[in-house]
């Protein structure tokens, strides 16, 4: 098991290979469809990407219920980020967590950018809330459970999925 600590950077990823099993920790943002979708737009019009050099988690929250710090926090389906996967591949965004397939292109843009994919279990929402020990609402709060997370994360297990060869 290989223990990483965030902000990742191209050096602490250099040694990983495809399979590799990984506890990750520190900080994370969730951000699934309609985050991405905003946050392309805003750049689109100029203004940077906000989670630059961030580790993305294709996840959306579902409630919290009192006394805890997040509700169950599974991943979303890596394909349905896979049409902002170069955009955020190019500029800045090192490492994503999600499940299931990725699209050639998707898969492409990671390699070539010296980026790493993570897959997490999905079905596990209710173990890897476990791990989270901070949440809070970091953007677009109108977009509810879709809306970015920042989340501080304890051993959050993750499997190599994409990494440049």
């Amino acid at each position: 098991m290989i223990k990483l600590t965030t902000p990742l950077t191209k050096e602490k990823i250099a040694s990983l290979k495809k399979g590799d099993a990984v506890l990750l920790s520190g900080t994370i943002f969730t951000a699934r469809d309609a985050a991405h979708k905003k946050m392309a737009e805003a750049f689109a019009s100029g203004k940077p990407l906000p989670l630059r050099g961030e580790v993305i988690y294709y996840a959306g929250p579902c409630p919290t219920k009192p006394g805890e710090i997040i509700g169950s926090v599974g991943p979303t389906t890596s394909y349905r980020m896979d049409a902002y996967a170069e955009l955020f591949a190019k500029n800045g965004c090192l490492a994503t967590i999600g499940k299931g397939k990725r699209s050639a292109e998707a898969q492409n843009a990671i390699k070539t950018n010296g980026g790493v994919h993570f897959e997490a279990i999905g079905g596990a929402g209710a173990y890897y809330k476990n791990c989270v020990k901070k949440a809070e609402t970091y953007l677009y709060p109108e977009l509810g459970a879709e809306a970015v997370y920042k989340l501080e994360v304890v051993d959050f297990p993750i499997i190599v999925g994409i990494i440049s060869d």
